[in-house]
């Protein structure tokens, strides 16, 4: 009699096919998830988690955007009501601050790079290692590509993401050419019932083995100067081995990936109607590749700080409008400035309900995945460094709580970050330098 398949977990069917062995994985079915279908039931294996950063530039209305009550029970603002469909997904931040520390702010700048690296550098240099590249190495993400970062601007220096000083990682601008690295002929599909490793990539990995393996002998031989250039030539060649090794290795299946179709009409340019569109696509394009295992991690930036977005058949930029559009009297805000952010916020709707809509279990792919939603300023009229709205997205396999408006008046913004990094199961206990320094997370959201 036939022992029966243990189905807490991902299992394989394992036969003959003309005298070979072959083995067909199955998918992730409901019976392998616990309860809350985050976790493979009775082995405590849980889906891994997915982190992804969302900027757009040049805040919010002052004073129409934060919401009046504080904790799980709170009222939209005016600002954020499009955020209705997403509110129980979402947290909204307010009051948290960027410390200069008697540094020149340096404007479209020093707040981004504290929200993202905790670091305020004394000048548009020493961008350090981003959050995003953090969590990378912190969840240990394998993953065909490590991250992928997309700009919605045309400019591929709209990014903040960095491995490490200065070293940005430029921003894909066209959805059609990231559909064609991800999707196009070196996908490798999760869910195919036959895999065959490219010999091109076996020939590659062969080839960097054999480089590999001489290096003992070549460090013996050189200088010290010379055994550091080549200690970080060999650590990229160990970095592309990895790589190839996972091109050589067969995806385990994903029952919710499905391969998208090319993405049809993106424009190029600056009108903020076209750049909205290539955000979509660009939103679409993420949640396949995570769905699909590509990637784990993500960054999508809507512009750069200084944002060069502009009205159709308007040659104001929204940048320039936060200089030099008037303070309505009846309104209270910036009506052009208040237009402009509430494009970014829908496209921000955009992005999560995309994530949401995937269903994994009982649950969903956003269940899974935490984005973290910042700026450059509180209010760019005045190019502040205080009052800044910050929203996360996810609650990382149940770890972080949703549905909070957290009021933190003073605080550093670092806070979010350590929180993030935290719910995300990693081992940090401080985020940020000098007065930015956080070692007290939000942990009435910690789950």
């Amino acid at each position: 009699m036939r022992k029966p398949f243990d189905l807490r977990r991902r299992v394989v069917l394992r036969g003959l096919l003309n005298g070979a062995a072959v083995t067909v994985a199955l998918p992730i079915l409901d019976c392998m998830l616990d309860s809350r279908g985050v976790a493979f039931a009775g082995a405590g294996d849980v889906l891994p988690v997915c982190f992804g950063t969302w900027f757009w530039g040049l805040g919010l209305a002052p004073g129409f955007w934060e919401p009046k009550q504080t904790g799980p029970n709170y009222e939209l603002s005016s600002q954020l009501q499009m955020f209705g469909p997403i509110k129980k997904k979402i947290n909204i931040f307010s009051g948290m601050q960027v410390y200069l520390d008697g540094k020149v702010n340096q404007n479209h700048y020093s707040g981004a790079q504290a929200a993202m690296t905790g670091v305020v550098s004394p000048n548009m240099g020493g961008y350090e290692i981003s959050l995003d590249q953090v969590v990378l190495k912190g969840i240990g993400a394998r993953t065909r590509f490590p991250s992928i970062q997309v700009a919605c601007d045309g400019d591929p220096k709209s990014t903040w993401s960095a491995r490490g000083l200065n070293d940005k990682n430029p921003s894909e601008i066209s959805p059609l050419a990231l559909y064609t690295r991800i999707f196009g002929p070196d996908f490798k599909d999760p869910n195919a019932a036959q895999f065959i490793p490219d010999p091109m990539v076996m020939a590659r990995r062969s080839a960097l083995s054999s480089v590999s393996e001489q290096r003992s002998e070549l460090m013996r031989q050189v200088g010290a100067s010379d055994r550091a250039r080549l200690d970080e030539y060999f650590s990229s060649v160990r970095d592309l081995e990895q790589k190839l090794d996972l091109e050589l290795q067969k995806p385990a299946p994903l029952e919710a990936c499905t391969v998208p179709t090319a993405p049809q009409g993106e424009k190029p340019g600056t009108v903020i109607e076209d750049a909205m569109r290539r955000h979509n696509l660009f939103a679409d394009l993420l949640t396949h590749a995570l769905a699909c295992g590509q990637t784990r991690i993500f960054n999508l930036s809507i512009s750069q700080g200084m944002s060069g977005l502009r009205k159709a058949g308007d040659p104001t930029q929204h940048h320039i409008y936060t200089h030099e559009e008037a303070v309505s009297a009846s309104l209270g805000y910036q009506p052009m400035c208040r237009w402009f952010a509430d494009q970014y916020m829908q496209a921000f709707v955009y992005l999560v309900s995309s994530l949401d809509k995937v269903r994994e279990g009982s649950g969903t792919l956003l269940d899974r995945t935490v984005i973290f939603a910042f700026t450059d300023h509180g209010e760019a009229r005045l190019h502040s460094t205080k009052k800044f709205p910050f929203f996360t997205a996810g609650s990382a396999n149940g770890r972080l709580k949703t549905g909070y408006h957290i009021a933190a008046e003073g605080d550093t913004v670092s806070r979010v970050p350590l929180t993030i990094q935290q719910a995300l199961g990693m081992s940090v206990g401080s985020w940020g330098t000098q007065s930015n320094q956080a070692t007290n997370p939000f942990t009435e959201i910690l789950g």
